[in-house]
């Protein structure tokens, strides 16, 4: 399994503007061949200051051709409109491959 991590710090007071943004969006990359699951997640209170939209892969290889498709440009398409105060820094990609995993 192949694992992103997509950290966003958010100013606290668009949090919910933030969060609706996912909720509302086009769920394109539910068909993307090697899609697994989305989460995004909240900080808890004093653990963190970051969002992080997870994304689970069934490979490396599934994530790469999802980012070079036509349907990933048209659901970032709305990232490039959301309000700059929005964020307290610049997102940070992380990625992951899976050494175990307890849902095999």
């Amino acid at each position: 399994m192949f694992v992103t991590m997509n950290r966003f710090t958010i100013h606290p007071e668009h949090w919910e503007d933030f969060e609706n943004r996912f909720r509302q969006r086009a769920g394109l990359v539910e068909r993307a061949p090697g899609f697994i699951r989305n989460a995004v997640l909240r900080p808890a209170e004093n653990s963190s200051e970051q969002h992080i939209v997870m994304t689970l892969w069934e490979s490396r290889e599934a994530f790469v051709a999802w980012t070079k498709s036509e349907a990933f440009r048209k659901a970032h398409e709305k990232a490039g409109q959301t309000p700059k105060e929005w964020f307290a820094g610049p997102a940070k990609l992380e990625m992951f491959e899976s050494v175990t995993d307890t849902g095999d």
